[in-house]
């Protein structure tokens, strides 16, 4: 532009003027296209970006954490917790099939630092295993050595999805001590890794068998446990 403007100065030909001035309007016309150019790559790169995150975004917390809450008892403290889901078509295909499902509750305990990372204390799993009895034409639920058995899998899933008095502490553990505060996290999740090995190739990527819960924290602070009575 400014080579332009000296242009139109030192040239007293008014054709020479005249074509000066056309070639400036020429490189404002492409500066501004320019422009113009880059906004459009910005926009779509950003809908780009915004494509690649939905499925991420679909596929995230199909599992919410409600109620999470710690509770002194006898054994030490027990974890209650609800978790609001319901089984894909295929999953419920899979186990009215005789496909066992293995749901895994995971539960951290840890204590903040200001001068590193927060010190983790209590780490916990229990592994749920959802199944159905083709003789009996039950659903089973099933935890360590404890067995329930059900009519509907509905009904099933409506026991899996309330979390109660899960002894997380044991009294004694010497990790924590009463009246102090910690940070408690809680998730549920199907483990696709305990499939049948063919299910586990399908799982992979697949939302159908996607079902997982964030890891759900919340502030914890221990109240001090019952007195055991002397035997």
């Amino acid at each position: 532009m400014a080579f332009f403007t000296a242009c139109l100065k030192s040239v007293p030909d008014h054709r020479a003027k005249r074509a000066c001035s056309r070639g400036s309007q020429a490189i404002s016309r492409g500066w501004h296209g320019n422009v113009r150019m880059l906004g459009v790559m910005r926009l779509l790169r950003l809908w780009l970006l915004a494509l690649l995150m939905l499925p991420a975004l679909a596929w995230t917390a199909e599992i919410e954490v409600a109620n999470p809450l710690l509770q002194p008892g006898d054994d030490g403290y027990a974890l209650s917790a609800d978790f609001k889901f319901e089984l894909t078509p295929r999953l419920e295909e899979a186990v009215t099939k005789g496909v066992v499902l293995h749901f895994v509750a995971d539960f951290e305990l840890s204590k903040g630092r200001w001068y590193w990372l927060d010190e983790k204390l209590i780490t916990r799993t229990q592994t749920y295993r959802l199944s159905y009895h083709a003789l009996t034409r039950q659903y089973r639920l099933s935890t360590g050595g404890l067995h329930q058995s059900f009519a509907t899998l509905s009904d099933a899933v409506q026991v899996l999805s309330r979390l109660r008095n899960w002894v997380v502490i044991e009294r004694g553990d010497k990790a924590v001590r009463a009246g102090e505060s910690y940070d408690a996290a809680l998730r549920l999740r199907l483990d696709v890794t305990q499939l049948p090995r063919p299910f586990q190739i399908t799982a992979l990527g697949n939302k159908d068998w996607s079902l997982a819960s964030d890891w759900k924290s919340w502030p914890a602070s221990l109240p001090p446990l019952p007195a055991v009575e002397a035997k």
